[in-house]
């Protein structure tokens, strides 16, 4: 298909994390180690355990303005404050390592220099002394990042979501979920406790050892470029989903994106907490049925998907017309 009838920004059709690896799509904890560069019909996307692409300033100041319309997509609860000095420390040497032409981390003295010139700031500070930044150590490096952040403090045996930054959820509620366990987070999602998948994850994250990263993908579907689909604003987008059965099928391309989040896990070296990262891709199905192997992937997984999980991922009253509009766009 050629370029002119592409509708996304080169850069994110190169770099999408296409998520079906067969025809057929069940929970899974499919965790692998990160850092590999993983091939597509229409580039590879995966080296890097923290992505910047084009949407970058412009993502970071719509999280800005969530956060400073609704605090409640950040918290730390007060004994996982080391660890968000972990956080930062671990994202800006990620940082660093994959763009050192824009950005970098160096030793000062008794102290530290981050530079970040795609936002224009050079910052010195010294870890633990909180009034050596302009904001407390999460809260700063989530307004330099994409990915939501999840901290997990591992205590008797046990998870907690204890600290984060979410401002791009897919339907859930980070300011709802704080202090809850792994397992009580995940439970609305169907068939994890039958299969034994989110025990699984639990038990892999409780074995992970410090420095160690993984990640996995997840993926949904959204109508329009909308990063922030949390629960606390269902009554803007939840309307959209049957709206958009009455468009036409040029609009309806446009407007259904295929959602993936690129999950990262990192056992950081100093806290010993989790951290836990959330990248959201979003390609329109016009972009993703441009490529053959994509269209003919994405329409046969959903229309195999078993109605339960559809409808728990918010996509069953379109997923029939989403299988045709793709079954038909070759």
């Amino acid at each position: 298909m050629s370029a002119e009838r592409l509708l996304s920004a080169p850069d994110l059709i190169e770099t999408f994390p296409f998520p079906f690896a067969a025809d057929t799509y069940r929970y899974s904890t499919n965790v692998e180690p990160a850092g590999s560069a993983v091939h597509t019909p229409a580039g590879r996307w995966g080296e890097r355990v923290v992505d910047v692409d084009s949407e970058y300033e412009r993502e970071l100041a719509e999280r800005a303005e969530i956060l400073a319309a609704d605090p409640t997509r950040y918290a730390v609860l007060p004994h996982m404050r080391p660890a968000c000095w972990d956080t930062m420390l671990t994202l800006m040497r990620e940082l660093a390592s994959a763009y050192p032409e824009s950005m970098s981390l160096t030793r000062e003295g008794t102290g530290w220099r981050w530079r970040n010139d795609r936002l224009g700031i050079i910052q010195d500070f010294a870890v633990g002394d909180d009034a050596t930044l302009p904001a407390e150590p999460l809260a700063y490096i989530a307004g330099q990042v994409q990915e939501d952040i999840v901290l997990l403090d591992q205590r008797d045996g046990d998870l907690f979501g204890d600290a984060g930054v979410v401002t791009f959820a897919a339907d859930w509620s980070f300011g709802f979920d704080v202090g809850m366990t792994f397992l009580e987070i995940h439970g609305p999602v169907p068939r994890l406790r039958e299969t034994g998948v989110i025990t699984r994850a639990r038990e892999f994250l409780l074995r992970l050892q410090p420095g160690e990263t993984y990640r996995r993908t997840n993926w949904t579907m959204t109508i329009g470029r909308r990063l922030d689909v949390s629960t606390e604003l269902y009554h803007e987008w939840g309307p959209d989903r049957r709206m958009i059965l009455t468009v036409a099928d040029d609009e309806f391309g446009g407007l259904v994106h295929l959602r993936v989040e690129v999950q990262h896990l990192i056992r950081l070296p100093e806290s010993g907490s989790i951290c836990f990262l959330i990248r959201t891709y979003m390609l329109p199905l016009a972009d993703v049925a441009a490529f053959a192997p994509w269209r003919e992937r994405a329409a046969t997984v959903l229309a195999e998907l078993p109605d339960d999980i559809a409808d728990y991922k918010g996509i069953i009253a379109y997923r029939d017309r989403a299988v045709d509009y793709l079954r038909n766009a070759g």
